[in-house]
C-alpha cells in the first residue's frame, strides 16, 4: 500500500524476549499486522526499516528474542495494527516487554517559523507479556526507574526506599483488583467449567508485597 503522502513515519522501538519453541513462522504470523500495514507480502519482505541505518525487525533465533527498531510511513490507523500486534505477541513472549512507539510529524518543519505550526508528534508505550502480572512487573519498573531517576537530583538513593514501597502497594493493588474482576468471572468450583479470564490469575509480580 502507497503511502508517500502519509502525515506520520512511525517509529518502533522495543526488544521481545520469545518463548524458546516460538518459530519464525509463528513470529512472520504474529506480526502480520503491521508488515502488511508497510504493503509486504511476508515479514522478510517487510522487515527492513524506512531508515537505511535502523536494523527493521529481527529474530534472534539465538537468543530467542525479537528486535524491533524499524519506522513505517503511516497514519491514525496504524494504532489498530500495533493493538493488534501486541495481542498476537503476548501469545509469544516469554517476559513482559515494553514496545516504544512514535509518531514523527512528516509535515512539520522545524526550520520554518509558522505562527499555527504545532508538530504533531506522539510518543506511546505499549507493553506485552504472557500474563498481566508480567506486563504490570514492566510497567512497575519502568515507573520505578523513571521516579528514582528524578528523585535522586534531590535525594540519595538510599533515601528512597519508602517511595519505592508506595510504588509497589499501587500495584499491588491494581493486581488484586485484576485477579478478583476475574474470580468474578469464574465459574463454581467443581463446575468442570474453563478460566474465561484467560491469562488471568498468576503469580503476584516479583516485588509487588
Amino acid at each position: 500500500m502507497s503511502r508517500y503522502n502519509a502525515p506520520f513515519e512511525i517509529h518502533v522501538h522495543g526488544d521481545v524476549p520469545l518463548r524458546a519453541d516460538v518459530t519464525y513462522a509463528q513470529l512472520q504470523d504474529a506480526l502480520k499486522p503491521i508488515w502488511k500495514y508497510a504493503g509486504a507480502k511476508s515479514l522478510a519482505d517487510g522487515a527492513t526499516s524506512s531508515y537505511e541505518e535502523e536494523p527493521g525487525i529481527k529474530f534472534d533465533a539465538a537468543e530467542h528474542l525479537l528486535r524491533m527498531c524499524w519506522t513505517v510511513p503511516g497514519d491514525e490507523d496504524f494504532r489498530q495494527s500495533l493493538d493488534e500486534m501486541c495481542m498476537n505477541l503476548n501469545e509469544l513472549a516469554e517476559q513482559g516487554a515494553a514496545v516504544e512507539i512514535t509518531f514523527y510529524d512528516a509535515d512539520f518543519d522545524d526550520e520554518e517559523d509558522s505562527p499555527e505550526g504545532e508538530s504533531r508528534d506522539d510518543f506511546v508505550m505499549l507493553f506485552v507479556g504472557p500474563t498481566p502480572a508480567a506486563i504490570m512487573q514492566v510497567q512497575r519498573d519502568l515507573l520505578v526507574e523513571d521516579v528514582v531517576n528524578l528523585m535522586e537530583r534531590h535525594f540519595d538513593g538510599a533515601e528512597l526506599g519508602g517511595v519505592v514501597a508506595e510504588i509497589d502497594k499501587l500495584f499491588s493493588q491494581r493486581f488484586d483488583a485484576l485477579v478478583n474482576s476475574l474470580e468474578l468471572g469464574k465459574p463454581p468450583r467443581g463446575s468442570g467449567g474453563g478460566n474465561p479470564g484467560g491469562h488471568g490469575g498468576g503469580r503476584r509480580p516479583r516485588h509487588l508485597h
